[in-house]
């Protein structure tokens, strides 16, 4: 049978990624407690295609994934890349796989036990002309709770507070565990959430949460001192953001720090 895709382009321009995107896909990541968590990943896959070229062939993007047996970990992306890069003589392969990951957490106070998710998701991208020929981000978002200073120091009583985002971007030299920015993260907040709580709980969360107000910048700037003093990690991106509950607009802060992929 033809095959289109192989097909002459003279139109002179090359695509910079080609591929496929939304993939939904069952997947297991290393997990701390448990060694391997099952859940279902978002996949994005590309390759760069040359001017020449009138398309990729995106079967083969499913096909790698199908070999992979839904084994996915920081481990596997080097090599999975390779084999994109190889199977379709491309120069460059990205691979963007984002999936919700579940933690069991206690409640302070009951200690019930409940499960949270957190999204997270690995960038991944492999040039065979650069040395290192990957690069390989790990992103958590970790929702939180934040109560705002301001309102505290004007108010007699209560003050605002609302759920907030915090999300991490790093690179290292080793596994950073999913788990261990989760818990940077809820450490630098007013308080961490919970899916579920008694009422002794709600009492001692919300008391927990207005004896230690953060603005966005606060939280920002706690959690990149906790990311640059961990030697693993050689860059990181913090973004926080809070769904304010007193305005229609959000409130956000963002850190840069380690060295850049050039």
């Amino acid at each position: 049978m033809r095959d289109i895709q192989n097909d002459h382009d003279d139109r002179q321009i090359p695509i910079r990624q080609a591929g496929i995107k939304n993939l939904r896909y069952p997947i297991a990541v290393l997990d701390r407690e448990n060694k391997l968590q099952h859940t279902v990943g978002t996949i994005g896959m590309s390759v760069d295609l040359p001017h020449n070229y009138k398309g990729t062939h995106m079967s083969r993007f499913v096909e790698i994934l199908v070999e992979l047996e839904g084994r996915i970990s920081p481990r596997h992306l080097g090599s999975v890349l390779k084999t994109i890069s190889k199977r379709f003589d491309s120069t460059t392969a990205h691979l963007e796989l984002r999936f919700p990951y579940f933690i069991e957490k206690q409640a302070p106070v009951s200690m019930a036990r409940s499960y949270m998710d957190y999204q997270c998701a690995f960038l991944a991208a492999y040039d065979r002309r650069r040395r290192p020929t990957l690069d390989l981000v790990l992103e958590v978002a970790v929702p939180v709770s934040t109560l705002c200073p301001c309102s505290k120091a004007i108010s007699s009583h209560g003050a605002h507070n609302q759920r907030s985002t915090v999300t991490m971007r790093t690179r290292s030299r080793s596994l950073v565990w999913i788990e261990e920015l989760v818990e940077i993260a809820e450490a630098e907040a007013s308080s961490p959430l919970f899916a579920l709580l008694k009422r002794a709980d709600e009492k001692h969360v919300t008391e927990s949460a207005y004896s230690r107000p953060r603005f966005a910048e606060d939280v920002a700037r706690a959690v990149a001192l906790r990311l640059k003093a961990d030697r693993r990690i050689t860059w990181f991106q913090v973004e926080s953001e809070n769904m304010e509950s007193i305005h229609n607009h959000n409130a956000y802060a963002t850190v840069i720090g380690g060295a850049a992929r050039t």
